[in-house]
């Protein structure tokens, strides 16, 4: 394997431990993306090829991939080398993993989009230019204006031919050789003009248009002058489209009930059997990707008239600004260079609403406090304005700083009558909402950030070109300031007080460093250097009083602990300047950032306090949980919550009677969790203690439902969709047509069995035949009176139509009277007479007697189905990152065993044990395993006592409190202590007793207590030597080892790597590496299997050692295991493979019988942690396991250098403790 090059000097060297850092990962997890849109600017934005896509923002290149098992596009990857706007993208044409994209600097690049990276660049791609024709366009009679050519697209089957298209004139098809228009077509209305066009690759002759001023798809063919067909798409222009040439292969999927933004489908489009004229010309079955001026691009599958994935609205330019909305944790709304302000909801991760028009430049925006639901915009010409999201207007502007840019706009939250704005003119003006001016405040030069105190309602602070920070006292007349800090080397940017402690502000520099002042000692009390470039986004933790976050033009977004100046993580993920920052009081450890890469991105602070959460649980006294400030921020505290929301929890504790735990458990767990599930998780759990409904919150039936409530929900929201009016919001966001809202209400009430309603709708949408071919399905007696409602239409319509419907139901009067009005008497003649005969039946419909089948049989069936579709969209979640909803799914059926396998697989283990205590019973053997993962997180940080508190929650811990106390590094003192809390022996005695179990040949007792004693080393042996001798055996199983090996594996790192111990050493790794590929087996941890197996032999290779394993044995093996998994997991449509041999069978056949069953039913499976499928740009590692690039969060090994994803290292950890690197060190990435 070829990753063995990276990492084989350490399985040369054998003895050493010096140097080694602890492994780790980062501490901030990313948990959302808010994808850019498509920009507006070029016209090559946007290019396909095969299961691919891709469009560019301004500075990045979005690349989304088709997921084969769910039929739908995933972000794959964003791409940013560019410096300045990408002007176009191309791929290439005769291998699908490259693409080429250049940008206004001349600079050429050639991407590997299956690597991820950047193969060469091309810089100076200037040509000469040499012309052969030059087209013009006959200009427009009797005028002088120019017609400039939108649209222009060479034939692919011809060189000679010459797509057109005009913005004025319409489209051409011209030959370029005699310079000649063959043909002109002809709009169905004047206004329409064409913005982009493309051949259809797959149908000779076939293009299609799409309009500049709404989003009208046409599809044309050159021998017609007008279009064979329209679809109107969206509300806003087109502004280019690009057909894929092969559509994405339809293959079987489950489809997912959740109505997702790109739910694709699996139904190829069936040409209809009657041509009319239009028809004749069938709509090619291709996929157009489109991309529209409000930067929404999508892929459109013209054959099934669908969107297979849409993704409205996004911004297409840098991200200054972002704000969650004061009492609304899951609203965001963000500030673009593109003129536009868009709110988001974060739990769907879509843009809700879009500001009207376009204001230039925004650089800042200030949410009204409350629940005003306006928000205050500040531009770079156009002054400032408030725009009330509910009206849809703009309903202020303020124009005090004239053109000049205002770089910064705050609405004071503590008297929602004052904003303050500063300017590039030297001014930081307070006016109130209504306009009138109360403070103009002049500055020696232009003032970049403001912001008002949280403690003191009367003070502003600015930060200024001229390097100072300024007070001001609002509440006084003087235009002075109280105090004027100066020590940062370069222009100060943003000011931010902090919201817990009184005095305390900070401000961030073009110096690259934030200083920390005190109002109060007129003194800067700490600078934070590390930034390598301007400092821009600021923001103070609402809990943690210490905790400061920065974001800079370095890329980078770094977290400080102020009280000694440290940078407690540093976070690589965004592809360019870092602009904003802000989180939410209610929600304090999720934070939103916002870039010049155009996006947003979530992240989760939770793991900088994980000794806290874990107090929590642990149900440690209030005094470990919620502290004041001036305790917190003494040097050496652990973290203490001590803002708003913690003390309203613990008020609202204190009040409830009876056992609070529940209640606790919830409420911090919600506020600790980010968006992406929790609360919607909470929610089942108190449907399945039995909650009363009726304290259901509101937005419950917009997540995951629990099964008992899905009928009746979905019921009354089809009714809604029936009934409500349209809404007055324009402005962009596709809002739905009366047609689609009934659509979607007629799809709800078909998948409820409601066949009746869905037949209503469908006559109401003209939709007949839909209606009546699903009538009998209610009662032949209503399918007939259907067929009568339309007889009688038809025949006021005058149509032909109408006979087969009166044929069908025998009413002949009706036929007979129809002909004759008509005066087609032979025809009315002619059906009289074959009713006469008895050609005409009247229609019943007869029902068997008894039915012989038992209602309970098909209830059994059903719920196999349910259950199944309930496993297939919980899967859907997983893969998508997204733990917590898979387990929301599993919860909705009442499946709290695999509810909880997919929390624990997800590494969500404090949700885990919070849901799982609260669960009880039946969540208990996954809690409990959750328990001991978290002790050995515990074990990490340090916090043994907390490890201890854990373990003693679970059954039986004895076991599990030996190995911590096995693997604790302290002194004999501080070892007997925690030998005395876990009521074990102490040192001397484990000693005596490990001898005498050894004298009784007890092996495990003599393991277990020599490892307990003082010298651990000794049990090393012994251990090894039972286990080398099992092995030896024909019919060992796995459970007959496993436990003395897992025991064995805490013998105290510092004894482990001692020279002595270096046969043992090697001995312990191997065992535990072979063992820890078997046991991946049984988990089905695909992706680290082979890595194990090779890293099994790579020490057998290199070190001195005699084990009764063989290289050839475990070759044999991991092929034996690829060839018959392989079988069971490839589908039909991939690379035919050998079947495996009957030798491999067998091979198998024994391992299996070693393994067993996994203990632990639901675990079984790889892990995926939340944000696993989120695209990192800066930072690329690759894996040392794979050699590939690696996606999601990533794990530094202990040399400080080596990485693994996070996912293998979670799983890899599970099975084998040791780390890949072979050097002896626990691997503990929980």
């Amino acid at each position: 394997m070829a990753w063995m090059t990276y990492i084989s000097h350490w399985f040369e060297q054998d003895d050493w431990y010096e140097g080694l850092q602890r492994a780790n990962m980062s501490q901030v997890r990313q948990v959302g993306l808010l994808a850019a849109g498509c920009q507006p600017w070029n016209k090559d934005v946007c290019v396909a090829n095969g299961d691919r896509f891709a469009y560019c923002a301004t500075l990045a290149i979005y690349i989304y991939q088709l997921d084969h098992r769910y039929n739908e596009f995933k972000l794959h990857a964003i791409m940013s080398e560019h410096k300045k706007t990408i002007t176009a993208i191309s791929w290439c044409p005769h291998n699908p993993d490259l693409f080429a994209s250049g940008s206004t600097d001349n600079l050429v690049i050639i991407w590997n989009v299956a690597e991820q990276k950047v193969i060469a660049k091309l810089d100076n791609t200037k040509g000469n230019k040499s012309q052969k024709h030059v087209l013009r366009p006959e200009s427009l009679e009797g005028t002088d204006e120019e017609d400039p050519v939108t649209a222009l697209e060479w034939d692919p089957l011809s060189t000679d031919y010459l797509l057109v298209a005009n913005l004025h004139r319409g489209i051409r098809l011209v030959d370029s050789e005699s310079l000649c228009c063959i043909t002109t077509f002809n709009f169905p209305s004047a206004v329409a003009s064409v913005q982009c066009l493309a051949w259809v690759p797959g149908a000779p002759g076939m293009f299609i248009t799409g309009d500049s001023q709404v989003g009208v798809l046409r599809v044309w063919n050159v021998s017609r002058a007008t279009p064979v067909d329209n679809f109107k798409l969206k509300k806003t222009g087109f502004h280019c489209l690009h057909v894929l040439n092969s559509p994405p292969r339809k293959k079987f999927s489950i489809q997912s009930p959740t109505k997702n933004h790109y739910t694709s489908s699996t139904s190829e489009a069936v040409p209809p059997p009657t041509l009319t004229q239009n028809q004749a010309f069938s709509v090619p079955p291709g996929h157009a990707v489109c991309c529209f001026l409000d930067g929404g691009v999508g892929l459109y599958d013209m054959g099934a008239k669908k969107w297979d994935f849409l993704r409205d609205l996004g911004h297409v330019e840098t991200i200054f600004d972002c704000k969650f909305k004061p009492d609304d944790p899951n609203v965001l709304a963000t500030a673009s260079f593109d003129g536009t302000i868009k709110v988001w909801d974060i739990n769907t991760l879509t843009a809700v609403y879009t500001s009207p028009g376009n204001e230039g430049v925004i650089y800042s925006l200030s949410w009204a406090p409350g629940d005003l639901n306006c928000i205050a915009g500040a531009t770079s010409r156009n002054g400032a304005f408030i725009w009330d999201i509910k009206k849809g207007k703009i309903v202020q502007r303020f124009n005090e700083h004239g053109k000049n840019g205002i770089f910064c706009i705050a609405w004071s939250h503590k008297d929602s009558k004052r904003i303050a704005t500063c300017s590039g003119d030297g001014y930081c003006i307070i006016r109130t909402v209504d306009g009138k001016v109360l403070h103009k405040y002049k500055h020696p030069a232009a003032v970049f950030g403001c912001d008002w105190s949280q403690n003191n309602r009367d003070m502003i602070a600015t930060g200024c070109e001229d390097k100072n920070v300024r007070v001001y006292y609002v509440a006084t007349s003087s235009d002075q300031p109280l105090k004027v800090f100066s020590g940062h080397t370069e222009k100060v940017f943003h000011v931010r007080w902090s919201p817990l402690r009184e005095g305390i502000l900070c401000s961030g520099s073009d110096d690259g460093s934030v200083r920390i002042w005190d109002y109060t000692q007129d003194a800067c009390i700490n600078i934070l250097r590390g930034h390598t470039a301007p400092v821009r986004g600021l923001m103070w933790n609402t809990e943690i009083p210490y905790l400061l976050i920065s974001g800079s033009w370095d890329y980078t977004i770094k977290v400080w602990d102020t009280r000694e100046g440290t940078c407690l993580d540093t976070v690589y993920d965004h592809g360019a300047d870092v602009y904003g920052l802000t989180c939410h009081p209610r929600r304090p450890f999720t934070m939103a950032s916002c870039s010049r890469d155009s996006t947003v991105r979530l992240w989760s602070l939770t793991p900088l306090i994980t000794p806290l959460q874990i107090n929590i649980l642990a149900d440690r006294s209030w005094e470990e949980i919620i502290g004041n400030t001036d305790c917190a921020v003494e040097q050496g505290m652990p973290p203490l919550l001590c803002g708003k929301v913690s003390r309203d929890i613990k008020q609202e504790i204190e009040k409830l009677s009876g056992n609070p735990r529940v209640k606790k458990l919830r409420w911090f767990s919600e506020c600790l969790s980010p968006p992406g599930g929790s609360d919607n998780l909470w929610d089942l759990v108190a449907v399945i203690k039995g909650q009363d409904d009726s304290l259901l919150p509101q937005n419950y039936c917009k997540g995951i439902m629990h099964l008992k409530h899905l009928i009746t929900f979905r019921t009354s929201e089809a009714q809604e969709l029936t009934t409500v009016k349209m809404s007055k919001f324009g402005g962009g966001i596709g809002v739905p047509t009366k047609e689609e809202r009934l659509k979607e209400a007629a799809e709800i009430h078909l998948r409820l069995g409601q066949i009746r309603r869905y037949c209503e709708l469908m006559v109401e949408l003209g939709e007949w035949d839909k209606a009546l071919s699903i009538a009998p399905g209610v009662s032949v007696k209503y399918w007939k009176k259907l067929m009568q409602r339309r007889a009688d239409q038809l025949i006021q319509e005058d149509k032909d139509d109408v006979i087969p419907y009166c044929v069908a139901i025998g009413d002949v009067k009706k036929l007979v009277h129809f002909f004759m009005s008509r005066g087609q008497l032979k025809e009315a003649l002619l059906v009289a007479q074959a009713a006469c005969e008895g050609n005409m039946q009247t229609f019943h419909v007869s029902t068997p007697k008894g039915s012989s089948y038992s209602d309970d049989i098909y209830k059994e069936d059903f719920n196999e189905l349910l259950q199944e579709a309930c496993r297939e969209l919980a899967e859907w979640y997983f893969q998508d990152g997204r733990a917590v909803l898979a387990a929301c799914c599993h919860l909705a059926v009442d499946n709290i065993e695999l509810a909880m396998a997919y929390l624990i697989r997800g590494n969500e283990l404090e949700l885990a044990v919070c849901v799982g205590t609260v669960l009880g019973e039946l969540a208990g053997p996954a809690t409990h395993y959750a328990l001991e993962l978290l002790a050995r997180k515990c074990m990490m940080i340090p916090a043994w006592n907390l490890a201890v508190d854990l373990l003693l929650m679970t059954p039986d811990s004895e076991l599990q409190l030996v190995k911590l106390c096995a693997f604790y590094p302290g002194c004999i003192e501080e070892i007997d202590d925690l030998h005395e809390k876990c009521k074990l022996p102490t040192v001397e005695e484990c000693m005596q007793l490990a001898e005498t179990a050894h004298a009784d040949g007890n092996i495990f007792e003599t393991i277990k207590y020599y490892l307990l004693s003082q010298e651990p080393e000794k049990a090393l042996p012994i251990g090894i030597d039972f286990i080398k001798e099992y092995i030896s055996s024909s019919n060992w199983t796995l459970d007959t080892i496993y436990p003395v090996l897992d025991l064995l594996s805490y013998v105290r790192t510092e004894k482990l790597v001692l020279h002595t111990c270096t046969k043992a050493r090697n001995e312990l790794l191997i065992l535990c590496g072979y063992v820890g590929a078997l046991l991946a087996i049984r988990r089905q941890y695909q992706s680290i299997v082979p890595a194990l197996y090779e890293y099994t032999s790579q020490l057998l290779k290199r070190r001195k050692v005699s084990v009764p394993i063989k290289i050839e044995h475990l070759s044999e093996e991991l092929d034996a295991w690829r060839a018959c998994t392989q079988s069971i997991n490839r589908s039909s449509e991939e690379s035919p493979h050998t079947p495996p041999s009957d030798s491999q069978r067998v091979v198998y056949a024994t391992l299996l019988k070693r393994l067993k069953e996994e203990p632990l039913r639901g675990i079984i499976g790889p892990d995926y942690v939340t944000g696993s499928n989120l695209p990192s740009h800066s930072d690329i590692h690759i894996s040392c396991l794979t050699g590939l690039k690696i996606q999601g969060p990533v794990f530094f090994l202990e040399d400080g250098k080596s990485t693994i994803s996070l996912n293998d290292a979670l799983m890899w950890a599970k099975v084998n403790p040791f780390s890949p690197l072979g050097t002896g060190i626990r691997l503990n990435p929980f």
